[in-house]
Protein backbone atom coordinates (compact mmCIF):
# COMPACT_ATOMS: atom_id res chain seq x y z
CA UNK A 1 0.00 0.00 0.00
CA UNK A 2 1.50 3.36 -0.83
CA UNK A 3 2.57 5.75 1.97
CA UNK A 4 -0.10 8.35 0.70
CA UNK A 5 -2.95 6.44 2.41
CA UNK A 6 -1.15 6.20 5.79
CA UNK A 7 -0.14 9.70 5.80
CA UNK A 8 -3.36 10.67 5.45
CA UNK A 9 -4.66 7.99 7.79
CA UNK A 10 -1.99 9.48 10.19
CA UNK A 11 -2.48 12.74 10.07
CA UNK A 12 -6.53 12.41 10.75
CA UNK A 13 -5.67 10.45 13.37
CA UNK A 14 -3.37 12.47 14.83
CA UNK A 15 -5.89 15.36 14.81
CA UNK A 16 -8.70 13.64 16.36
CA UNK A 17 -6.63 12.84 19.14
CA UNK A 18 -5.42 16.39 19.44
CA UNK A 19 -9.19 17.31 19.76
CA UNK A 20 -10.44 14.86 22.04
CA UNK A 21 -6.99 15.05 24.33
CA UNK A 22 -6.95 19.19 24.01
CA UNK A 23 -10.61 19.68 25.33
CA UNK A 24 -10.68 22.59 28.03
CA UNK A 25 -13.84 23.04 30.50
CA UNK A 26 -15.26 25.25 28.16
CA UNK A 27 -15.78 22.65 25.41
CA UNK A 28 -16.85 20.20 27.88
CA UNK A 29 -20.73 19.62 29.28
CA UNK A 30 -21.14 19.92 33.15
CA UNK A 31 -24.07 16.73 33.47
CA UNK A 32 -25.17 14.63 36.60
CA UNK A 33 -24.47 11.03 37.13
CA UNK A 34 -28.18 10.14 36.62
CA UNK A 35 -27.81 11.37 33.02
CA UNK A 36 -24.19 9.61 32.47
CA UNK A 37 -25.35 6.16 33.18
CA UNK A 38 -28.43 7.17 30.68
CA UNK A 39 -26.31 8.40 28.15
CA UNK A 40 -23.80 5.87 28.47
CA UNK A 41 -26.58 3.01 27.80
CA UNK A 42 -27.95 4.97 25.16
CA UNK A 43 -24.77 4.84 23.36
CA UNK A 44 -23.70 0.91 23.68
CA UNK A 45 -27.23 -0.30 22.13
CA UNK A 46 -26.81 2.87 19.65
CA UNK A 47 -23.29 1.39 18.77
CA UNK A 48 -24.58 -2.29 18.87
CA UNK A 49 -27.07 -1.53 16.37
CA UNK A 50 -24.78 0.54 14.35
CA UNK A 51 -22.38 -2.59 14.00
CA UNK A 52 -25.09 -4.28 12.89
CA UNK A 53 -25.58 -1.90 9.61
CA UNK A 54 -21.84 -1.25 8.82
CA UNK A 55 -20.72 -5.21 9.35
CA UNK A 56 -22.96 -5.28 6.27
CA UNK A 57 -22.47 -2.41 4.34
CA UNK A 58 -19.19 -3.46 2.66
CA UNK A 59 -20.62 -7.35 1.61
CA UNK A 60 -23.77 -7.02 0.17
CA UNK A 61 -22.57 -5.56 -3.51
CA UNK A 62 -19.98 -8.63 -3.26
CA UNK A 63 -22.46 -11.52 -2.03
CA UNK A 64 -24.58 -10.44 -4.46
CA UNK A 65 -21.57 -11.05 -7.47
CA UNK A 66 -21.21 -14.42 -6.02
CA UNK A 67 -24.13 -15.37 -5.95
CA UNK A 68 -23.64 -15.05 -10.03
CA UNK A 69 -26.13 -11.43 -10.51
CA UNK A 70 -25.38 -9.10 -13.06
CA UNK A 71 -24.90 -5.25 -12.35
CA UNK A 72 -28.51 -5.31 -13.16
CA UNK A 73 -29.97 -7.58 -11.09
CA UNK A 74 -28.04 -6.12 -8.68
CA UNK A 75 -29.02 -2.35 -9.20
CA UNK A 76 -32.63 -3.46 -8.88
CA UNK A 77 -32.09 -4.95 -5.60
CA UNK A 78 -30.37 -1.86 -4.33
CA UNK A 79 -33.41 0.14 -5.74
CA UNK A 80 -36.02 -2.72 -3.90
CA UNK A 81 -34.26 -0.93 -0.48
CA UNK A 82 -34.81 2.26 -0.56
CA UNK A 83 -37.93 2.08 -2.35
CA UNK A 84 -39.11 -0.05 0.58
CA UNK A 85 -37.39 2.56 2.98
CA UNK A 86 -39.72 5.21 0.94
CA UNK A 87 -43.33 3.12 0.79
CA UNK A 88 -43.06 1.80 4.47
CA UNK A 89 -40.78 4.17 5.84
CA UNK A 90 -43.65 6.97 7.10
CA UNK A 91 -45.78 3.89 7.93
CA UNK A 92 -43.34 2.69 10.27
CA UNK A 93 -42.66 6.09 11.44
CA UNK A 94 -46.58 7.10 12.61
CA UNK A 95 -46.50 3.50 14.19
CA UNK A 96 -43.38 4.10 16.74
CA UNK A 97 -45.28 7.07 17.51
CA UNK A 98 -49.05 5.67 18.29
CA UNK A 99 -47.22 2.06 19.65
CA UNK A 100 -44.12 3.40 21.00
CA UNK A 101 -40.73 3.96 20.01
CA UNK A 102 -38.96 1.00 22.76
CA UNK A 103 -41.26 -0.99 20.44
CA UNK A 104 -40.13 0.26 17.03
CA UNK A 105 -36.84 -0.24 18.29
CA UNK A 106 -36.29 -3.86 18.94
CA UNK A 107 -38.86 -4.48 15.62
CA UNK A 108 -35.37 -2.87 14.13
CA UNK A 109 -33.82 -5.29 15.12
CA UNK A 110 -35.96 -8.54 14.22
CA UNK A 111 -36.41 -7.06 10.42
CA UNK A 112 -32.87 -6.59 10.27
CA UNK A 113 -32.12 -9.67 11.31
CA UNK A 114 -34.94 -11.44 9.50
CA UNK A 115 -33.14 -9.74 6.76
CA UNK A 116 -29.63 -10.74 7.34
CA UNK A 117 -30.90 -14.47 7.13
CA UNK A 118 -32.42 -14.13 3.83
CA UNK A 119 -28.81 -13.63 2.49
CA UNK A 120 -28.11 -17.07 2.93
CA UNK A 121 -30.30 -17.88 -0.05
CA UNK A 122 -29.20 -17.36 -3.60
CA UNK A 123 -32.51 -17.19 -4.66
CA UNK A 124 -33.25 -13.72 -6.55
CA UNK A 125 -37.15 -13.17 -4.68
CA UNK A 126 -35.54 -14.37 -0.98
CA UNK A 127 -33.23 -11.74 -1.59
CA UNK A 128 -35.32 -9.12 -2.89
CA UNK A 129 -37.97 -9.75 -0.16
CA UNK A 130 -34.68 -9.42 2.34
CA UNK A 131 -33.74 -6.18 0.58
CA UNK A 132 -37.11 -4.78 1.27
CA UNK A 133 -37.08 -5.73 4.86
CA UNK A 134 -33.98 -4.13 5.12
CA UNK A 135 -35.57 -0.92 3.84
CA UNK A 136 -38.01 -1.04 6.32
CA UNK A 137 -35.70 -1.75 9.27
CA UNK A 138 -33.33 1.71 7.72
CA UNK A 139 -36.25 3.72 8.29
CA UNK A 140 -36.57 2.29 11.31
CA UNK A 141 -33.05 3.10 12.24
CA UNK A 142 -33.03 6.25 11.11
CA UNK A 143 -36.04 7.59 13.14
CA UNK A 144 -37.16 5.14 16.05
CA UNK A 145 -33.56 5.88 17.86
CA UNK A 146 -33.39 9.35 17.92
CA UNK A 147 -37.31 9.60 18.91
CA UNK A 148 -36.77 7.56 21.64
CA UNK A 149 -34.27 9.48 22.75
CA UNK A 150 -35.48 13.12 22.80
CA UNK A 151 -38.53 11.83 24.99
CA UNK A 152 -36.74 9.47 27.40
CA UNK A 153 -34.40 12.59 27.35
CA UNK A 154 -37.27 15.44 28.33
CA UNK A 155 -39.05 12.98 30.29
CA UNK A 156 -36.24 12.46 32.69
CA UNK A 157 -36.63 16.20 33.52
CA UNK A 158 -32.58 16.73 31.74
CA UNK A 159 -30.97 20.00 30.75
CA UNK A 160 -31.83 20.23 26.83
CA UNK A 161 -28.36 21.24 26.09
CA UNK A 162 -27.03 17.88 27.30
CA UNK A 163 -28.87 16.16 24.39
CA UNK A 164 -26.08 17.58 21.55
CA UNK A 165 -23.11 15.71 23.94
CA UNK A 166 -25.33 12.32 23.41
CA UNK A 167 -25.78 13.42 19.88
CA UNK A 168 -22.09 14.16 19.16
CA UNK A 169 -20.80 10.66 21.55
CA UNK A 170 -23.24 8.78 19.47
CA UNK A 171 -21.45 9.97 15.82
CA UNK A 172 -18.08 9.73 17.22
CA UNK A 173 -18.64 6.54 18.31
CA UNK A 174 -21.51 4.75 16.02
CA UNK A 175 -20.48 6.46 12.62
CA UNK A 176 -16.83 6.66 13.69
CA UNK A 177 -15.09 4.31 15.86
CA UNK A 178 -17.76 1.18 15.24
CA UNK A 179 -17.73 1.85 11.37
CA UNK A 180 -13.82 1.20 11.71
CA UNK A 181 -14.21 -1.63 13.61
CA UNK A 182 -16.66 -3.42 11.98
CA UNK A 183 -14.91 -2.98 9.08
CA UNK A 184 -11.58 -4.24 9.90
CA UNK A 185 -14.19 -6.90 11.86
CA UNK A 186 -15.80 -7.90 8.45
CA UNK A 187 -12.10 -7.61 6.63
CA UNK A 188 -11.08 -10.74 9.23
CA UNK A 189 -14.27 -12.47 9.02
CA UNK A 190 -13.91 -12.45 5.07
CA UNK A 191 -10.55 -12.96 4.61
CA UNK A 192 -8.14 -14.07 6.90
CA UNK A 193 -10.83 -16.59 8.60
CA UNK A 194 -12.35 -16.99 5.13
CA UNK A 195 -15.66 -17.59 6.16
CA UNK A 196 -17.28 -16.58 3.19
CA UNK A 197 -19.05 -13.12 2.11
CA UNK A 198 -22.07 -14.41 4.14
CA UNK A 199 -20.20 -14.56 7.60
CA UNK A 200 -20.09 -10.16 8.45
CA UNK A 201 -24.44 -10.68 8.44
CA UNK A 202 -24.28 -13.73 10.73
CA UNK A 203 -22.07 -11.33 12.70
CA UNK A 204 -24.61 -8.54 12.68
CA UNK A 205 -27.43 -10.51 13.36
CA UNK A 206 -25.54 -11.47 16.87
CA UNK A 207 -24.87 -7.51 17.65
CA UNK A 208 -28.42 -7.04 16.74
CA UNK A 209 -29.67 -9.74 18.92
CA UNK A 210 -27.34 -8.66 22.05
CA UNK A 211 -28.97 -5.08 21.15
CA UNK A 212 -32.31 -5.44 21.48
CA UNK A 213 -31.88 -7.59 24.91
CA UNK A 214 -30.62 -4.52 26.20
CA UNK A 215 -33.01 -2.88 24.78
CA UNK A 216 -35.98 -5.15 26.39
CA UNK A 217 -34.20 -5.22 29.99
CA UNK A 218 -33.24 -1.55 30.47
CA UNK A 219 -35.28 0.78 28.19
CA UNK A 220 -39.02 2.24 29.44
CA UNK A 221 -41.50 3.03 26.98
CA UNK A 222 -42.45 6.82 24.95
CA UNK A 223 -45.02 7.39 22.68
CA UNK A 224 -45.70 10.43 20.60
CA UNK A 225 -49.11 11.20 20.49
CA UNK A 226 -50.97 8.44 22.95
CA UNK A 227 -54.37 9.15 21.91
CA UNK A 228 -56.71 6.25 20.94
CA UNK A 229 -58.44 7.96 18.16
CA UNK A 230 -55.95 8.61 15.74
CA UNK A 231 -55.62 6.32 13.04
CA UNK A 232 -52.23 6.73 10.80
CA UNK A 233 -53.98 9.22 8.02
CA UNK A 234 -54.75 11.05 10.85
CA UNK A 235 -51.34 10.72 11.63
CA UNK A 236 -50.20 11.62 8.37
CA UNK A 237 -52.21 14.48 8.25
CA UNK A 238 -51.03 16.20 11.20
CA UNK A 239 -47.47 15.65 10.24
CA UNK A 240 -48.01 17.31 7.10
CA UNK A 241 -49.80 20.11 9.09
CA UNK A 242 -46.60 20.60 10.99
CA UNK A 243 -44.67 20.55 8.38
CA UNK A 244 -46.66 23.00 6.26
CA UNK A 245 -47.34 25.74 9.38
CA UNK A 246 -43.93 26.09 10.46
CA UNK A 247 -41.24 27.10 7.64
CA UNK A 248 -38.44 25.87 9.99
CA UNK A 249 -39.63 22.68 9.80
CA UNK A 250 -39.97 22.51 6.11
CA UNK A 251 -36.27 24.32 5.58
CA UNK A 252 -35.14 21.61 7.70
CA UNK A 253 -36.71 18.97 5.97
CA UNK A 254 -35.57 20.24 3.01
CA UNK A 255 -31.77 20.62 3.87
CA UNK A 256 -31.37 16.98 5.10
CA UNK A 257 -32.71 15.81 1.80
CA UNK A 258 -30.30 17.87 0.06
CA UNK A 259 -27.76 17.04 2.18
CA UNK A 260 -28.13 12.75 2.77
CA UNK A 261 -29.12 12.65 -1.33
CA UNK A 262 -25.82 14.01 -1.96
CA UNK A 263 -24.15 12.02 0.52
CA UNK A 264 -25.27 8.54 -0.76
CA UNK A 265 -24.68 9.54 -4.17
CA UNK A 266 -21.16 10.18 -2.81
CA UNK A 267 -21.00 6.36 -1.40
CA UNK A 268 -21.45 5.15 -5.15
CA UNK A 269 -19.47 7.83 -7.00
CA UNK A 270 -16.41 7.44 -4.98
CA UNK A 271 -14.76 4.59 -5.95
CA UNK A 272 -14.67 5.50 -9.87
CA UNK A 273 -13.30 8.67 -9.22
CA UNK A 274 -10.26 7.53 -7.33
CA UNK A 275 -10.03 4.58 -10.09
CA UNK A 276 -10.84 5.71 -13.10
CA UNK A 277 -8.16 3.39 -15.41
CA UNK A 278 -8.90 0.63 -12.87
CA UNK A 279 -6.11 1.71 -10.43
CA UNK A 280 -5.55 -0.44 -7.58
CA UNK A 281 -6.69 1.20 -4.49
CA UNK A 282 -7.33 -0.11 -0.76
CA UNK A 283 -10.78 0.51 -0.86
CA UNK A 284 -11.70 -1.27 2.69
CA UNK A 285 -8.68 1.23 4.08
CA UNK A 286 -10.02 3.92 2.23
CA UNK A 287 -13.82 3.49 3.94
CA UNK A 288 -11.18 3.16 7.14
CA UNK A 289 -10.07 6.80 6.73
CA UNK A 290 -13.28 8.32 5.52
CA UNK A 291 -14.80 7.33 8.89
CA UNK A 292 -12.13 8.53 10.66
CA UNK A 293 -12.48 12.02 9.13
CA UNK A 294 -16.34 11.69 9.93
CA UNK A 295 -15.24 11.24 13.73
CA UNK A 296 -12.95 14.54 13.52
CA UNK A 297 -16.13 16.16 12.27
CA UNK A 298 -17.91 14.78 15.34
CA UNK A 299 -15.12 15.92 17.51
CA UNK A 300 -14.99 19.40 16.09
CA UNK A 301 -19.29 19.47 16.56
CA UNK A 302 -18.49 18.43 20.34
CA UNK A 303 -16.88 21.58 20.71
CA UNK A 304 -18.71 23.67 18.79
CA UNK A 305 -22.54 22.80 20.41
CA UNK A 306 -20.80 22.58 23.97
CA UNK A 307 -20.93 26.40 23.49
CA UNK A 308 -23.40 29.00 23.49
CA UNK A 309 -21.92 30.91 19.99
CA UNK A 310 -21.67 29.97 17.37
CA UNK A 311 -25.56 28.27 17.12
CA UNK A 312 -25.75 25.64 15.10
CA UNK A 313 -27.76 27.35 13.00
CA UNK A 314 -24.84 29.76 11.93
CA UNK A 315 -21.90 27.27 11.92
CA UNK A 316 -23.50 24.95 9.39
CA UNK A 317 -23.95 27.22 6.67
CA UNK A 318 -20.37 27.28 6.57
CA UNK A 319 -20.26 23.51 6.42
CA UNK A 320 -22.46 23.25 3.61
CA UNK A 321 -20.50 25.53 1.91
CA UNK A 322 -17.26 23.99 2.57
CA UNK A 323 -19.03 20.41 2.22
CA UNK A 324 -20.07 21.56 -1.67
CA UNK A 325 -16.22 23.04 -2.40
CA UNK A 326 -14.92 19.30 -1.62
CA UNK A 327 -16.55 17.90 -3.98
CA UNK A 328 -16.25 20.29 -7.04
CA UNK A 329 -12.74 19.05 -6.83
CA UNK A 330 -13.32 15.73 -9.66
CA UNK A 331 -14.46 18.68 -11.70
CA UNK A 332 -11.37 20.55 -10.95
CA UNK A 333 -9.22 18.27 -11.46
CA UNK A 334 -10.46 16.65 -14.41
CA UNK A 335 -9.99 20.06 -15.74
CA UNK A 336 -6.49 20.62 -14.14
CA UNK A 337 -4.99 18.15 -13.90
CA UNK A 338 -4.19 16.01 -17.43
CA UNK A 339 -5.78 12.71 -17.04
CA UNK A 340 -3.78 9.46 -17.26
CA UNK A 341 -3.82 7.00 -19.86
CA UNK A 342 -2.62 3.97 -18.27
CA UNK A 343 -4.50 1.07 -17.19
CA UNK A 344 -4.03 -0.34 -13.34
CA UNK A 345 -0.77 0.82 -11.39
CA UNK A 346 -1.53 2.93 -7.91
CA UNK A 347 -3.50 5.85 -7.19
CA UNK A 348 -2.99 8.88 -9.41
CA UNK A 349 -2.19 12.97 -8.42
CA UNK A 350 -5.66 13.19 -9.05
CA UNK A 351 -6.84 10.90 -7.45
CA UNK A 352 -4.89 11.86 -4.32
CA UNK A 353 -6.42 15.24 -4.21
CA UNK A 354 -9.43 14.12 -4.85
CA UNK A 355 -9.31 11.77 -1.46
CA UNK A 356 -8.09 14.97 0.50
CA UNK A 357 -11.47 16.83 -0.82
CA UNK A 358 -13.35 13.96 -0.20
CA UNK A 359 -12.14 13.72 3.30
CA UNK A 360 -13.03 16.93 3.65
CA UNK A 361 -16.74 16.09 2.63
CA UNK A 362 -16.46 13.17 5.49
CA UNK A 363 -15.26 15.64 8.12
CA UNK A 364 -18.38 17.71 6.73
CA UNK A 365 -20.95 14.33 7.41
CA UNK A 366 -19.54 13.90 10.83
CA UNK A 367 -20.34 17.59 11.57
CA UNK A 368 -23.83 17.31 10.03
CA UNK A 369 -25.53 14.42 11.86
CA UNK A 370 -24.80 15.94 15.38
CA UNK A 371 -25.73 18.85 14.57
CA UNK A 372 -29.14 18.37 12.36
CA UNK A 373 -30.23 16.17 15.37
CA UNK A 374 -30.51 18.89 17.36
CA UNK A 375 -32.07 21.00 15.50
CA UNK A 376 -34.51 17.91 14.96
CA UNK A 377 -35.08 17.95 18.92
CA UNK A 378 -35.63 22.01 18.53
CA UNK A 379 -38.00 22.20 15.64
CA UNK A 380 -40.03 18.85 15.33
CA UNK A 381 -43.11 18.57 17.18
CA UNK A 382 -42.97 15.54 19.74
CA UNK A 383 -46.42 14.07 18.86
CA UNK A 384 -45.02 13.02 15.50
CA UNK A 385 -41.91 12.69 15.76
CA UNK A 386 -40.94 9.81 13.95
CA UNK A 387 -43.50 10.53 11.47
CA UNK A 388 -42.11 13.76 10.28
CA UNK A 389 -38.46 12.26 10.04
CA UNK A 390 -39.43 9.48 7.58
CA UNK A 391 -41.26 12.44 5.67
CA UNK A 392 -37.77 13.66 5.08
CA UNK A 393 -36.86 10.57 3.66
CA UNK A 394 -39.45 10.63 0.89
CA UNK A 395 -37.65 12.70 -1.11
CA UNK A 396 -34.27 11.43 -0.51
CA UNK A 397 -35.15 7.80 -1.29
CA UNK A 398 -36.58 8.99 -4.53
CA UNK A 399 -33.28 10.79 -5.62
CA UNK A 400 -31.12 8.04 -4.87
CA UNK A 401 -33.59 5.33 -6.32
CA UNK A 402 -33.30 7.55 -9.75
CA UNK A 403 -29.88 8.46 -9.25
CA UNK A 404 -29.39 4.05 -9.22
CA UNK A 405 -31.50 3.64 -12.35
CA UNK A 406 -29.09 6.00 -14.29
CA UNK A 407 -26.07 6.13 -12.57
CA UNK A 408 -24.66 4.88 -15.99
CA UNK A 409 -26.29 7.79 -18.00
CA UNK A 410 -23.96 10.59 -16.70
CA UNK A 411 -20.75 11.45 -17.15
CA UNK A 412 -19.09 10.75 -13.28
CA UNK A 413 -18.21 14.85 -13.22
CA UNK A 414 -21.69 15.69 -13.76
CA UNK A 415 -23.16 13.55 -10.66
CA UNK A 416 -20.79 15.42 -8.58
CA UNK A 417 -21.73 18.73 -9.84
CA UNK A 418 -25.26 18.24 -9.32
CA UNK A 419 -24.35 17.72 -5.49
CA UNK A 420 -22.56 19.94 -5.12
CA UNK A 421 -25.32 23.00 -6.33
CA UNK A 422 -27.42 20.65 -3.83
CA UNK A 423 -25.15 21.13 -1.19
CA UNK A 424 -25.11 24.78 -2.20
CA UNK A 425 -28.25 25.57 -2.25
CA UNK A 426 -28.48 23.63 1.29
CA UNK A 427 -26.58 26.54 2.48
CA UNK A 428 -29.18 29.21 1.57
CA UNK A 429 -31.85 27.38 3.32
CA UNK A 430 -29.65 26.98 6.09
CA UNK A 431 -29.18 30.59 6.10
CA UNK A 432 -32.75 31.36 5.97
CA UNK A 433 -33.81 29.08 8.84
CA UNK A 434 -30.95 30.56 10.57
CA UNK A 435 -32.97 34.18 10.11
CA UNK A 436 -35.91 32.66 10.96
CA UNK A 437 -34.64 30.07 14.17
CA UNK A 438 -35.82 32.77 16.73
CA UNK A 439 -39.30 33.95 15.70
CA UNK A 440 -42.12 32.57 17.37
CA UNK A 441 -44.15 30.92 15.22
CA UNK A 442 -47.52 32.53 13.95
CA UNK A 443 -49.25 29.48 15.21
CA UNK A 444 -48.93 26.55 17.61
CA UNK A 445 -49.07 23.08 16.06
CA UNK A 446 -51.81 21.41 17.36
CA UNK A 447 -53.30 18.03 16.40
CA UNK A 448 -56.12 17.97 13.82
CA UNK A 449 -58.74 16.71 15.13
CA UNK A 450 -58.27 18.36 18.50
CA UNK A 451 -58.21 21.43 16.28
CA UNK A 452 -61.42 20.51 14.48
CA UNK A 453 -62.93 19.68 17.89
CA UNK A 454 -62.69 23.01 19.74
CA UNK A 455 -63.16 25.42 16.56
CA UNK A 456 -66.38 27.60 16.58
CA UNK A 457 -68.42 29.11 14.07
CA UNK A 458 -67.26 32.74 12.92
CA UNK A 459 -70.97 33.96 13.66
CA UNK A 460 -70.83 32.27 17.22
CA UNK A 461 -72.07 34.75 20.13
Amino acid sequence: MELFYYMVFGALGAVVAALELSKANKDRITTSQAFTSFKNNYLLVYSLMMAGDWLQGPYVYYLYSTYGFGKGEIGQLFIAGFGSSMLFGTIVGSLADKQGRKRACATYCITYILSCITKHSPQYKVLMLGRVLGGIATSLLCSGFESWLVAEHFKRGFDQQWLSLTFSKAIFLGNGLVAILSGLFGNLLVDSLSLGPVSPFDAASCFLAIGMAIILSTWTENYGDPSENKDLLTQFKNAAVAIASDERIALLGAIQSLFEGSMYTFVFLWTPALSPNDEEIPHGFIFSTFMLASMLGSSFASRLMARNSPKVEIYMQIVFVISSASLLLPIMTNFLVAPSKVKGGGISFSGCLQLLGFCTFEACVGIFWPSIMKMRSQYIPEEARSTIMNFFRIPLNIFVCVVLYNVDAFPITVMFGMCSIFLFVASILQRRLAAIADKPKAEDWTPMKERDAEAEPLNAP
